[in-house]
């Protein structure tokens, strides 16, 4: 059991580095990127956009991000059941678990990353 423990603490510590690394990097960029300014053709382009074409990728972005969420919730429902009822049998199998439950969550990731991407054109 204290072996498990040992595991846990390690997987969690490495979990919070690559997080934290991964966010720094991430603010990083977005800091460096937001002081560019957009090239005339950009403006121009913006300007010659339909009010309609707006509310399309405000839509498209809001129902990738609902469909998203939506779809990771019940990945991880049933993904966390499944991994919980596995541990609770062979606590060993522990960091596989959080593997499988991490990539279930990666479907919300995805979809937010799309919705990001999306709302870059609204500009």
């Amino acid at each position: 059991m204290e072996k498990v423990l040992q595991r846990t603490i390690v997987a969690t510590g490495v979990l919070v580095a690559l997080v934290s690394v991964t966010l720094g990097v991430g603010l990083n960029m977005a800091l460096a990127a937001g002081d560019a300014e957009p090239k005339e053709e950009a403006k121009a382009a913006v300007a010659k956009r339909e009010p309609i074409e707006t509310v399309a990728f405000a839509l498209g972005a809001a129902l990738t991000t609902a469909v998203a969420c939506v779809a990771a919730g019940v990945a991880v429902g049933r993904v966390g059941s499944a991994a919980l009822g596995a541990v609770s049998e062979r606590p060993e199998l522990l960091g596989r678990t959080l593997i499988f439950v991490g990539l279930a969550e990666g479907i919300a990731i995805y979809g937010l990353i799309i919705a990001i991407l999306l709302m870059g054109y609204l500009r």
